[in-house]
């Protein structure tokens, strides 16, 4: 799930939206809608599991990340077959996709990496107590490299001035709150799947 958000991100994210809320003009991008989930997902890996598993996965999503550039670089530059007339629509969508990559990949790496590392840093300081505290606390963190690196990397000139700036703050806000307002369900999460986990090392001993 986590390596899927990612990369569908990436492509959802070729899309800027804009919305009007009364007097507050909102600019972001489609990578919005799940991305935020992969900071949620990674909360659970580093408290679950710890930092150097948290960030096996990460790699893995970087990975992906790589591949999927390529294949859509690939596909791009492959020769126009007879009868398919898409190739400025694919070009424009997916062509920009590489750029998206670049700048997710950076901001990805730093943001998930810094996340999962403070979330652990904060459990070995204050101990098991105060979960609503590492998951936000990391979240924020890892959030503010992240989406300053993607912005500025994926749009600095595609996007003017304030418009730029409403992005970037916009983005933040909205990951940031998205972690505050599923903080319950992943509450849940990380207690099922500690149970499940447990009783899985329970029979791996057993037998």
């Amino acid at each position: 799930m986590f390596v899927a958000f990612l990369l569908i991100s990436n492509i959802a994210a070729t899309k800027v939206t804009a919305l009007d809320a009364g007097p507050v003009h909102l600019v972001f991008d489609g990578g919005a809608l799940l991305f935020p989930l992969t900071y949620i997902l990674g909360d659970v890996l580093a408290e679950v599991y710890g930092f150097g598993r948290a960030r096996r996965v990460i790699i893995m999503g970087f990975a992906a990340s790589i591949l999927a550039s390529l294949s859509f670089y690939l596909v791009q530059i492959s020769p126009i077959g007879p009868g398919y007339e898409a190739q400025e629509s694919f070009e424009a969508v997916l062509g920009f996709v590489p750029r998206i990559v670049a700048a997710s990949v950076i901001g990805y790496l730093a943001g998930q990496l810094i996340n999962a590392f403070v979330l652990v840093m904060i459990r070995q300081r204050w101990g098991a107590h105060r979960l609503w505290a590492r998951l936000i606390g990391s979240t924020m963190v890892g959030e503010a490299a992240d989406t300053v690196l993607f912005c500025t990397i994926a749009f600095i000139g595609v996007i003017p001035g304030y418009e730029f700036l409403n992005y970037i703050i916009t983005g933040y806000v909205y990951k940031v709150a998205v972690e505050v307002v599923l903080l319950p369900i992943t509450y849940r999460v990380i207690a099922f799947i500690r149970r499940v986990e447990g009783l899985y090392g329970q029979e791996v001993l057993a037998a």
